[in-house]
């Protein structure tokens, strides 16, 4: 553990929108996996539509095949084993895997109802996850240096159990986050993940919780609802 490494100083993590009459949030799972551009291009298509006002808020949970994406500050140098295909995306942050066993959650919002500052929308992203993790007694944190969310081990070391990379257009976000669930944690070691050398990956399995998607779908509900309001089910 990098030992000079402290939790985030505090954020106010509350995140609804102005308007308490604002319509809720659309919760949609999808049961099978989703191909990566096949998500992409129903993501953008979402956003557009938020920002013109003829659809909803939206939050997609769904799982991948495998396969590994390359964000806007991603080095080549760590793509280490090129064993599934990599995909270049808009948002930010480095290389990220994806594959089954891993929930992905794209949060489709639009933050002029409710605050346009991305700092505080990322730590309000963070604070989703982190109340998901202690609803099953796994304490998850923030660190200063590097967004996420990172679980401390034994042995004075840390592993990241859930990624966040965002995008952002005409004031609505897409793209959002990964929680590692039961995924093949060795698919990570093709990548540097995240660009994050000094510390490793862990997931709900590896830490001995043997849970399913839908149960942990139902608390990310929960937890996001405390932090962004209402949604309801499509």
């Amino acid at each position: 553990m990098n030992v000079q490494s402290r939790p985030r100083s505090s954020l106010t993590t509350i995140f609804k929108p102005r308007d308490p009459a604002a319509p809720p949030v659309e919760w949609k799972v999808s049961d099978e996996p989703v191909p990566y551009p096949e998500a992409l291009t129903a993501m953008e298509a979402r956003a557009a539509a938020i920002a013109a006002g003829t659809a909803p808020e939206q939050v997609w949970l769904l799982e991948h095949p495998p396969l590994y994406t390359a964000g806007t500050s991603a080095h080549r140098e760590d793509l280490i084993d090129e064993r599934f295909p990599v995909f270049e995306t808009g948002r930010g942050g480095q290389f990220t895997y994806h594959g089954p066993g891993q929930r992905v959650a794209y949060v489709m919002l639009d933050l002029k109802r409710r605050d346009q500052d991305l700092r505080r929308y990322v730590g309000a992203l963070e604070a989703w996850l982190i109340g998901t993790l202690s609803a099953f007694n796994i304490t998850g944190e923030r660190r200063e240096d590097r967004v996420g969310v990172w679980v401390p081990r034994k042995g004075g070391v840390e592993d990241k159990i859930a990624a966040i990379g965002i995008r952002v257009r005409q004031w609505v976000s897409f793209h959002g986050v990964s929680l590692n669930v039961d995924p093949d944690l060795s698919h990570f070691g093709g990548i540097v993940p995240c660009g994050v050398r000094e510390h490793g990956v862990t997931s709900f399995t590896d830490l001995g919780l043997l849970v399913s998607m839908p149960e942990v779908d139902s608390v990310m509900r929960v937890a996001f609802e405390e932090i962004f309001g209402p949604t309801t089910l499509v």
